[in-house]
């Protein structure tokens, strides 16, 4: 097989295993071939395993044959095709086959990925459409949008890389009762609004005031539906009235989505108004609805289980069961996607489960042809331990999280006295990589089903599975380039004269753990967790550390003179920096060569 740049070391050695069932166990070459890595503090037992011939042992012993697992494994070895990569194989422990990398083919890629960037591992293409943020209009974006808007843009970066055709949609909350409201408050407090554009500073607590009117006031309250009604009917002061608001939102949001460098295409309910009657009459001829109480139902499966969906409500509105039916049609029907992702918290796991098996009894889902996740999250807590509030028991307005970090970056970084050696603009740059990067990492750093604590302090640390101690890292990388008086950026010329050489145990050690990014990719992609990257780039610079600790790259004399460089050492340092880039793109990280 063929040594390229977008190498899964896994999936070819499961090739390899797969091969060899087939040549020693035709009759069991469909059993699941199981390879692991292998922990870096055991190299003497290779580097990867085949864990099968355990398993294997006992079903053929279930069928009155008697092998013992070393026998089996190294029946395995013998029928092992030939490898680019394996240097050689090994029978240990009470039947593993153990895996010894190829030094040479390790060289070989690490200068493909110098050579031609990091390239993505093959998978089958897919269209995908990834909901993720999904903030209300009139209500500031808070602390709980924060996790739904990170994972979403990770995960839509991280399937873009894969080559997927990726659909990013924002399905915000623009329509519904509130407006009503909205549109009639608007009209009292700005009733030259058809021609001046209204001066809404906070949305926030524009919406506060027209609650509050709506709470204490029939008269109000009566013209609020009234208005309701006449922006689901189109009319065009209303209209006009419900734009101006949402636009209001819509400059809010932007603001907060280009300082975490967010893309994401917005596609409210709204869109999904003429839809979601197409939907109902859809359902209608398909008999799935039932009268209940004067509203129409819909349960997701035939035996009747669970919560009914909500299709029309008694005085003839919809609802979000409705709409999401809807949303999950248009996707399949006229998106033509094959795969959704629904970036939600945990507390939706239920609403979108009964979603899902709606759309596949109706006909909508067809689970052959398509893949639907809820990517579900837990939710963000203080340092107390409870849901994260402000001192006042506010929820955190995410503009003003962003701000604190910013804060206490610039603190970070002037302790240390950057403020005195950075320009301005570095400094700046710093700051920010600091401040969102941390934000950004820890969230991604956590198992996403799980609760999280926010803490500055943990987030600001320089030590530990950090987005700073990842960032000083690549920094130190950069240094050792500028240290070195030629341009080390025309890598081309390097690499027609240098070939990387994997002599010292932990040169060898940093090629493997760099050669796994694929691995992780794909791992990253099958199940959507980000924290298996997190803790690969965690790992890449702690292996980097042990590196560079033992292995000269650059010899000085006395009076600081370079006398000489290890140009092998150099290109590993550059392949280092060349993972830690792709995968801090893909986590939003944005690495600076000063910090």
């Amino acid at each position: 097989m063929e040594v390229t740049e977008s190498f899964s070391i896994t999936e070819h050695l499961e090739t390899v295993f797969a091969q060899a069932f087939a040549i020693a166990f035709p009759e069991y070459g469909n059993v699941p071939v199981i390879i692991a890595p292998v922990n870096s503090a055991s190299a003497k037992y290779g580097d990867y395993q085949c864990n099968n011939a355990m398993g294997l042992a006992k079903k053929m012993k279930e069928m009155g044959v008697n092998k013992t697992p070393r026998e089996i494994a190294n029946e395995l070895l013998k029928a092992c095709p030939a490898s680019p990569i394996i240097n050689k194989l090994e029978v240990g422990g009470a039947g593993f086959v153990n895996v010894f990398l190829s030094k040479d083919y390790a060289a070989k890629a690490l200068q493909n990925i110098l050579r031609s960037g990091i390239k993505p591992p093959r998978v089958p293409k897919q269209r995908v459409l990834v909901d993720f943020s999904s903030p209300n209009i009139a209500k500031q974006m808070h602390v709980g949008h924060l996790r739904s808007t990170i994972i979403g843009e990770s995960i839509s970066r991280l399937l873009e890389f894969l080559q997927h055709d990726v659909i990013r949609i924002n399905h915000i909350g623009d329509w519904g009762t509130q407006f009503g409201m909205l549109i009639a408050h608007l009209e009292d407090r700005f009733p030259d609004f058809l021609n001046v554009s209204p001066p809404i500073g906070d949305l926030q607590s524009f919406y506060k005031e027209s609650k509050k009117r709506f709470d204490t006031d029939e008269e109000f309250k009566k013209r609020a539906y009234n208005r309701v009604v006449s922006l689901q009917n189109g009319e065009a002061n209303s209209r006009k009235a419900w734009t101006l608001i949402c636009d209001v939102s819509r400059k809010e949001f932007q603001t907060i989505y280009d300082r975490l460098d967010i893309t994401v295409k917005e596609r409210g309910e709204s869109f999904y108004q003429s839809h979601m009657l197409s939907v109902v009459d859809f359902l209608r001829k398909k008999n799935m609805l039932e009268e209940d109480e004067g509203r129409q139902i819909m349960w997701s499966d035939e035996g009747k289980s669970g919560v009914p969906l909500t299709i029309v409500k008694s005085d003839g509105g919809f609802t979000y069961d409705t709409s999401d039916m809807a949303a999950i049609r248009h996707r399949i029907d006229e998106e033509q996607c094959t795969w959704i992702i629904y970036v939600v918290d945990s507390g939706q796991s239920t609403h979108f489960n009964t979603i899902f098996k709606a759309a596949e009894r109706c006909g909508i889902l067809n689970p052959t042809i398509h893949r639907v996740n809820h990517v579900q999250f837990g939710v963000v807590l203080g340092e107390d331990g409870k849901k994260f509030k402000t001192r006042s028991g506010d929820t955190v307005k995410l503009s003003d999280l962003l701000n604190e970090g910013m804060k206490r970056s610039l603190e970070q970084l002037s302790s240390r006295g950057r403020d005195k050696i950075l320009t301005p603009d570095e400094l700046i740059e710093a700051q920010e990589a600091v401040a969102y990067g941390c934000i950004k990492y820890s969230d991604l750093s956590h198992n996403r089903i799980s609760d999280y604590v926010f803490s500055f302090d943990k987030m600001l640390d320089d030590r530990g599975n950090t987005a700073v101690y990842l960032l000083y890292t690549y920094t130190r990388i950069c240094s050792i380039s500028r240290k070195l008086s030629e341009d080390v950026s025309n890598l081309k010329t390097i690499l027609d004269t240098v070939e990387i050489v994997l002599d010292h145990e932990k040169e060898w050690k940093l090629a493997k753990t760099l050669l796994k990014i694929h691995d992780i990719l794909l791992k990253c992609s099958k199940d959507l967790f980000l924290h298996f990257l997190c803790e690969f780039c965690f790992e890449v610079c702690a292996v980097f550390t042990e590196f560079y600790d033992s292995c000269y790259c650059i010899k000085k004399n006395k009076d600081g003179e370079i006398v000489e460089v290890n140009y092998s050492r150099i290109l590993m340092c550059e392949a280092t920096a060349a993972v830690l880039r792709q995968c801090f793109y893909i986590l939003g990280l944005k690495p600076v060569s000063k910090l």
